[in-house]
């Protein structure tokens, strides 16, 4: 065979002893885990993310080795583009901006943003959201899940999170004009709590609650625009999932260093 391809029988021999370089070994073992992380994340995490899990385990890697391994391994983040609904044309007045896009914090329960978002379903057509985040620790601290867009969607929500927080301070809850948050049963809710000073986004300006956008983006890219519900129980069941197992204990946020948003809220109730 060797006289056949022309190649010198110590080459041959040479080239059957030839061990696998370290490197080659190491990528081996990186590819594995890499593929774990990103199954145990259901396909949502990119490079970046990737690359601080492995870092958390004492793993020193570049992202841009990260992206290579990930590359030949033929994965990457999942995105799916999200459903945009009409803007209202409606006039509506403006009230005072508190919040002023400035999202900083010291410590959770100082401020907290809601929004309401839409789900579809095929029994039960559109379902919404309301979801209320704390800016601190970008934990979801309550949300509500309807089937109509409602204000008591929205008080739900808020309720819940006072539920779960037991806030003992002042917070500004920062919402957008609709007229969910606007309407009198929710101002005389935000009034006799007392706890709150309700800031309001700009009409037409989602960059003034840019960061519960931000959550129902990832929301609809990571799990609603991935799977067609049913109905509204198997999107409920979906939602809660996603929320309680997922986003607020498992994911790692880049802007609250790498950490969970619930890793996150005990490191501030231990230090409070």
């Amino acid at each position: 065979m060797c006289s056949i391809l022309k190649v010198p029988r110590s080459s041959f021999y040479k080239h059957l002893k030839r061990q696998e370089s370290s490197r080659s070994k190491e990528n081996k073992i990186l590819k594995e885990r890499i593929l774990e992380i990103y199954n145990v994340s259901k396909r949502r995490y990119g490079a970046p993310k990737i690359r601080q899990t492995l870092i958390a385990e004492g793993i020193k890697i570049s992202v841009k080795r990260t992206y290579r391994l990930m590359k030949s391994l033929g994965i990457r983040s999942i995105i799916v583009k999200k459903f945009r609904p009409t803007a209202s044309k409606s006039k509506v007045e403006s009230r005072e901006n508190v919040l002023s896009r400035d999202f900083s914090t010291t410590s959770i329960n100082q401020k907290w943003v809601t929004d309401i978002t839409y789900i579809h379903t095929l029994k039960d057509g559109w379902c919404y959201l309301a979801s209320v985040m704390d800016l601190f620790s970008k934990k979801i601290v309550g949300y509500s899940f309807s089937k109509n867009m409602t204000t008591e969607l929205a008080l739900q929500a808020v309720k819940n999170a006072v539920t779960s927080q037991c806030p003992n301070g002042h917070i500004t809850l920062h919402s957008d004009l609709g007229s969910q948050y606007t309407s009198s049963d929710f101002q005389e809710y935000i009034s006799e709590t007392k706890i709150f000073t309700h800031s309001f986004s700009a009409k037409g300006c989602p960059y003034d609650n840019a960061c519960i956008e931000s959550f129902h983006a990832s929301l609809k890219k990571e799990e609603v625009n991935l799977v067609t519900y049913y109905d509204f129980n198997a999107a409920r069941l979906a939602i809660f999932e996603y929320i309680e197992s997922w986003y607020n204990r498992k994911r790692i946020h880049s802007s609250i260093g790498y950490i969970s948003p619930q890793k996150c809220e005990e490191l501030a109730r231990l230090s409070a």
